[in-house]
C-alpha cells in the first residue's frame, strides 16, 4: 500500500473513528476497522473510506 505515514496517522474509520489497519494482500488491499469489523477498499492507492463501499471482514 502506498499511503503516505503522514496520511495513515489522521485516517480514522468514517463510521466508528477507530483506527484503520492495513489489511489483505497485493490483489486484495483495504484498511480494516476492527471495532466496526469492516475493510474498507484502496483503489490505486486511495482509500475509499465510504461507508456504503465497506465490506465485511
Amino acid at each position: 500500500m502506498t499511503i503516505p505515514e503522514t496520511i495513515r496517522r489522521i485516517l480514522v474509520c468514517p463510521r466508528c473513528h477507530g483506527a484503520l489497519v492495513d489489511e489483505g494482500d497485493a490483489a486484495d488491499v483495504g484498511l480494516a476497522c476492527a471495532t466496526c469489523a469492516v475493510v474498507y477498499p484502496v483503489r490505486d492507492g486511495i482509500p475509499v473510506l465510504l461507508v456504503d463501499q465497506a465490506r465485511p471482514r
